[in-house]
């Protein structure tokens, strides 16, 4: 802004350097102690450069308002970081209930699939290991979606006070603070631009006067009392020009010694601003330093515990064990009932009937007695009654029913063959 203004003409009419320029304030400005985070350091060229902003200086009217944005900027930064690690909850719970989901079902898988021994506890133990590692992920997500949200809230709350008309306490005392601290010179800096522009068109108006004396001087058509006019207009001018420099001057004086105490006014908001910044900064950082470590699980002793006990899992898997185990149970370790002489005999040979195969499965079959013949006459077997005492017929195979015959004295006579009586 200040560079842009043309350098007062001397006496001569040619360009030269101005006595009062705004090179005071450029170096007052390298050499302003910028307070960081209650660490003070003197700014360099150097620095100057780098904090170059594409809006302008910070001194420059209204520029103050980016540092006022920054107090909005925090409340809304403080919104995103609870957002970030809502949504990096939500990802460790899906993660839990997917370990988890996986584990249940492998776990019947394995349980009905024919892996057999050592090796399948081993592959049960990383199902187990599943189960334990989702539960360290449900108390990260309990972390971030609970302890951490809430603490952000609360200095939140703390530091941002909502207004009733809107916006934020914080926000309005900077902007009030910055608006008073700049007035005044905003003022100066007004009527130095005032009196530049009038400077300027004096200028103008006395090369303009210049330029038409020289071309009277040689047009001979022109009378002396219109060249004398000329010339009083150019005197004419010269004075306006003189008296607008004298102006200019001075209000550019009274800008650069108003300067100090502008920029006094001006830092002194500006740190106030800077503290509360810093407060933000420091406690984004202890945040950062919380959230890493509840995300860190290879600290938690529970995960150190639980790949433990997987290895001692995987060790602990015997392959000549698992080959034994099966030997014994499904191969030539498996005691066996070789076939021995057995005598044939009526028992052997009694068909089953369809009633008794399927009652089988459910009741055991009891041998009550074996009735033999006497002479090709039976004795009374023993009755065996259920219910209302009627005798259960159904119990007697077809080739054991009594088959009835004549006798000797014309009278019929129940004739048993040999055979097993069977209660179920």
């Amino acid at each position: 802004m200040f560079t842009s203004w043309n350098s007062p003409r001397n006496h001569s009419g040619q360009l030269g350097p101005p006595e009062h320029s705004f090179f005071s304030l450029s170096a007052a400005l390298k050499s302003a102690k910028i307070l960081c985070c209650k660490k003070t350091r003197v700014m360099s060229s150097e620095d100057d450069v780098a904090g170059e902003a594409p809006g302008g200086s910070f001194w420059e009217a209204g520029n103050y308002r980016r540092t006022v944005k920054r107090v909005d900027d925090g409340h809304r930064l403080c919104n995103d970081l609870i957002s970030c690690f809502q949504e990096r909850a939500k990802i460790e719970k899906n993660y839990a209930q997917q370990l988890t989901d996986w584990s249940r079902k492998w776990r019947t898988a394995v349980e009905k699939g024919p892996q057999y021994g050592t090796l399948e506890k081993t592959w049960h133990a990383f199902l187990t290991a599943a189960d334990k590692l989702s539960e360290i992920h449900l108390e990260v997500r309990n972390h971030l979606a609970g302890e951490d949200a809430d603490k952000i809230k609360a200095w939140q709350k703390e530091a941002y006070h909502k207004q009733m008309i809107g916006g934020f306490k914080e926000t309005k005392e900077a902007e009030d603070g910055f608006r008073k601290a700049q007035k005044p010179w905003v003022k100066k800096l007004k009527d130095v631009e005032t009196s530049k522009k009038n400077y300027h068109t004096a200028r103008k108006d006395e090369k303009t006067a210049q330029t038409r004396e020289n071309h009277a001087k040689a047009d001979s058509s022109i009378s002396q009392e219109q060249l004398r006019k000329l010339q009083e207009r150019v005197e004419k001018c010269a004075q306006e020009v003189e008296k607008c420099k004298d102006q200019y001057e001075k209000m550019l004086d009274e800008l650069n010694r108003y300067n100090p105490r502008y920029m006094e006014d001006m830092e002194q908001v500006f740190e106030g601003c800077q503290e509360a910044e810093c407060k933000r900064l420091c406690f984004f950082k202890e945040m950062f330093l919380d959230l890493h470590q509840h995300l860190n699980i290879s600290t938690n002793e529970s995960f150190h515990a639980l790949y433990r006990d997987l290895y001692q899992g995987i060790v602990a898997a015997d392959d000549q064990e698992d080959l034994k185990w099966w030997r014994n149970t499904h191969g030539p370790g498996m005691a066996m009932n070789w076939p021995q002489f057995e005598e044939w005999t009526l028992e052997t040979q009694r068909p089953i009937s369809k009633k008794e195969k399927s009652s089988k499965s459910a009741e055991d079959v009891t041998l009550t007695s074996i009735v033999p013949t006497r002479d090709g006459v039976s004795q009374t077997p023993p009755q065996t009654r259920r219910g209302g005492g009627k005798e259960d017929m159904s119990e007697w195979s077809d080739d054991d029913t009594p088959k009835k015959c004549l006798a000797a004295n014309g009278h019929e006579e129940d004739i048993t063959v040999p055979g097993v009586q069977v209660k179920s």
